[in-house]
């Protein structure tokens, strides 16, 4: 599943030092508006408007592009595209199908149950799952090692999760982003350097998301570009549950222990 993007407790903000075009923003000019905001308070609470909006939506759907980098031992990048496709239901429904060149999978969270699917394979995995969101993402990170798509985002407590370990936070200005007019933000924590488009107006929604892992060779980059957003789609408790195709295999997820091995 994709990375989170919490530094502590998940993390999609793992990933690639931001690169300042010239003429746009760079050298003194970049380093003076990084320098001068620390924590900028109206950056700040652009990010808690953001959050905070999004936490009271009841139901939503968003369509995603990921890109993510991997940086090979000679230094050189390739890039991996998947589309994501994320539905959920507060307080305990998600669905998210992630399809692309390094994964095929299906996430069913129905409140009772959670089940990872392979289509490709034929294979799925189902468990008994906590009975909200929240916990049932803590328990899917801790003990089987997953991250569902668009996880920050769910949780009710999101801006503090993306401003734990924040050493700074700035606008860089307003932007397009598919046509969409944005304020493009711009944080640091340990490890991670990370930018947020936030569209203007009556819907302060995410609209992409940029992660730098600034410590790693050649700095890969992971980037989401939310194309859609659906603040009122159609869903039942049946868009939430998994039924198993014909033919299909049940296997066990493999849990963590206690030190997350």
């Amino acid at each position: 599943m994709v990375t989170s993007m919490h530094s502590r407790k998940h993390s999609l903000l793992s990933s690639v030092r931001p690169i300042l075009l010239a003429g746009l923003l760079a050298g003194p000019a970049a380093t003076a508006l990084a320098s001068e905001a620390m924590l900028d308070p109206a950056a700040v609470q652009r990010l808690q408007e953001s959050m905070s909006y999004l936490g009271g939506l009841q139901q939503f759907g968003l369509v995603t592009e990921t890109s993510i980098e991997v940086v090979l031992e000679t230094g050189q990048k390739l890039q991996f595209d998947n589309a994501v496709n994320v539905q959920v239901k507060r307080p305990d429904k998600l669905l998210a199908v992630r399809k692309g060149e390094l994964v095929n999978q299906r996430f069913y969270y129905d409140g009772k149950t959670l089940t990872l699917q392979n289509p490709d394979s034929g294979v799925f995995a189902t468990l008994d799952a906590p009975p909200t969101l929240e916990a049932m993402l803590d328990f899917a990170r801790e003990s089987l090692d997953i991250v569902a798509p668009a996880g920050d985002f769910i949780y009710s407590n999101a801006f503090e999760i993306l401003m734990d370990g924040a050493q700074s936070a700035f606008q860089v200005g307003p932007a397009e982003v598919g046509g969409v007019l944005c304020d493009h933000l711009a944080f640091r924590a340990d490890h991670i350097d990370w930018q947020i488009w936030i569209e203007q107006g009556a819907r302060p929604l995410p609209r992409k998301i940029v992660l730098t892992s600034p410590d790693v060779l050649n700095a890969p980059q992971f980037t989401v570009l939310i194309r859609e957003w659906d603040l009122q789609p159609n869903l039942t408790d049946e868009t939430f549950r998994f039924t198993p195709p014909e033919g299909a295999m049940a296997i066990d997820f493999i849990t963590l222990d206690g030190d997350g091995k």
